[in-house]
């Protein structure tokens, strides 16, 4: 099994050290390339959307990860603001979701259990007890179909996978797509789309991990400034499953109304919600709530760059995480040994544990009634 598109990447990094215009002959261009060869056989292709500004992303098929995402700063100089693995073997392998498209359930459902119409289902436990982003098997580690490819004023890749009844526990044939569309401003949207046969639970979303100095930097997340627009959190147990309360986020290291640091309030060793995360890991009650159309859940920049990721969606919630079970372990892009602080992740989401939380909003999907989940990855810059 070789490396996915290793000359692709030795080639991107190279040349767009800086921005310096011009574009393609598109106001977006969409490319495709051979990523690689999974163990079974299944050949994985990795599509690269680019706007002019020299924003960048490319996604793989293999979980439709999004696995690098090229941003220039101030000055023009582009860095790859993802965290994740060089090597295609490494993502099979030893998967942590870098990226990837979560479902069928993003985040954790109590002892992998939850009832519907009367009747219990039972999922994986792969997470202490719990069942976690789809339970060990979900989207994630599938590869999915490239449909189409597109380049214009909007460059787009289509995705699509059908997960089949009874698939790691859940009810129904769910046929799904993931839609990564980006424009000439360098806007990133992903649209998941996904229909049922039969009722069932779905949460999608995108698993990236993000440092706004940069991939590798010597500045990790934890200097990026967060704002998050929530005035309430869901506490957890600890197990990390919400105990169903809907918690003021005032006086607390979870207020991030107003933008700080990452760090500040990470080692709080007298908040217990603190303790039981090991730093942040939980999830925000966005004050705007469920959306028609996506709007802010998240504001990430790095103030020396000047790199600045907004999160938008249509999504209730976004599970905060602060990179807490990165342990110097994995070895990612260009050979960067990850650590505690290397990178956070942003997940819009419905709340974790929601079908066993009536008071949380539904995830209950039916037949004749699609899901949809729209959130966009805005990249731009702050002045000086």
């Amino acid at each position: 099994m070789r490396n996915p598109v290793k000359g692709l990447v030795m080639a991107a990094t190279s040349a767009l050290a800086f921005c310096v215009g011009g574009g393609p002959a598109f106001a977006a261009d969409a490319t495709q390339a051979d990523a690689g060869t999974l163990s079974d056989g299944g050949k994985v292709t990795a599509v690269t959307l680019k706007a002019a500004n020299c924003v960048s992303a490319t996604i793989l098929t293999f979980g439709a990860t999004l696995w690098k995402l090229e941003a220039p700063d101030r000055d023009g100089k582009v860095a790859d603001v993802l965290l994740a693995y060089d090597k295609l073997s490494d993502f099979e392998k030893t998967p942590n979701y870098w990226g990837a498209t979560i479902g069928r359930y993003g985040n954790r459902i109590a002892d992998g259990k939850f009832t519907l119409d009367g009747k219990t289902y039972q999922l994986p436990q792969n997470n202490n007890g719990q069942s976690l982003h789809g339970g060990g098997k979900g989207f994630d580690v599938q590869n999915w179909k490239l449909d189409s490819i597109k380049s214009g004023k909007v460059a787009t890749a289509v995705f699509s996978l059908v997960s089949p009844d009874g698939d790691s526990g859940y009810p129904g044939t769910v046929k799904t797509k993931a839609t990564y569309s980006l424009d000439e401003s360098g806007n990133l949207q992903i649209v998941f789309d996904a229909t049922t046969d039969k009722p069932t639970v779905l949460n999608m979303t995108n698993h990236a991990i993000f440092n706004m100095a940069g991939e590798g930097s010597e500045r990790d997340a934890m200097t990026n400034v967060l704002t998050i627009p929530a005035s309430k959190y869901t506490p957890v147990s600890k197990v990390l499953i919400p105990t169903g309360e809907l918690r003021s986020v005032e006086g607390t290291p979870f207020d991030f109304r107003k933008g700080k640091p990452v760090s500040v309030g990470l080692r709080d060793g007298n908040d217990q919600q603190i303790v039981y995360g090991r730093g942040f890991d939980h999830n925000f009650a966005l004050d705007k709530g469920q959306t028609k159309t996506p709007e802010l859940a998240a504001r990430l920049e790095d103030p020396v760059s000047g790199r600045v990721l907004e999160l938008l969606t249509t999504e209730p919630g976004v599970q905060f995480y602060s990179g807490n079970f990165l342990d110097g372990t994995y070895i990612g892009k260009q050979g960067h040994l990850y650590r505690m602080g290397d990178g956070i992740a942003l997940e819009p989401q419905k709340f974790p544990d929601s079908p066993n939380h009536a008071n949380f909003p539904s995830t209950r999907v039916d037949p004749g009634k699609p899901y949809r989940h729209v959130m966009i990855y805005r990249v731009t810059t702050s002045p000086r």
